[in-house]
């Protein structure tokens, strides 16, 4: 699977941003799709993630009530909706796959920056 993020940029403090990563290679239907970020000078955390046979979102605390993360099976693509975006939220943002479960995501995009001007 090979994945593309996009949708990043450069945002007002309460502004919304809309991330999108693009799977080819294989249909993600079976997959688990994630979305990370990596701030400048720390590690990488989790952001959300769906599991497409069940539906089932899991948020990180930092952004819950504030993101979504979505998918379009058709289309092959995963979706985070930002809103409410605040200074900490700027980060490089990855998303991630792995097939069947949420674990030790094999597959990464290139990431896309977002950067919240405070």
């Amino acid at each position: 699977v090979q994945l593309q993020a996009c949708g990043g940029g450069l945002v007002q403090h309460g502004g919304s941003l809309r991330l999108s990563c693009a799977a080819s290679g294989r249909t993600i239907s079976s997959y688990c799709m994630g979305w990370f970020r990596q701030a400048p000078g720390k590690e990488r955390e989790f952001v959300a993630r769906i599991m497409w046979s069940t539906g089932t979102t899991v948020y990180a605390d930092s952004v819950k009530g504030r993101f979504t993360i979505s998918g379009d099976s058709a289309k092959n693509q995963v979706y985070l909706q930002m809103n409410s975006l605040k200074a900490e939220d700027t980060a490089v943002y990855y998303c991630a796959a792995r097939r069947f479960t949420c674990t030790e995501y094999n597959y990464w995009g290139q990431g896309t920056l977002v950067t919240v001007s405070s």
